[in-house]
């Protein structure tokens, strides 16, 4: 999914989106929830650790 379409799901902008996956800025809660709300998952997907191969 590109930053683009989740800016239209979640209603953040890009910037907000990509400074969050750079690690540039720190979410609230309330903000993890409503973009996991928005990407169809749970909130702790986002902030699980990727698991090893």
């Amino acid at each position: 999914m590109t930053q683009e379409q989740v800016e239209e799901r979640s209603g953040f902008s890009q910037q907000y989106i990509s400074g969050l996956e750079r690690g540039h800025r720190n979410p609230t809660v309330i903000t993890l929830y409503e973009l996991a709300q928005a990407l169809g998952v749970s909130h702790v997907e986002l902030v699980r650790p990727p698991e090893e191969a």
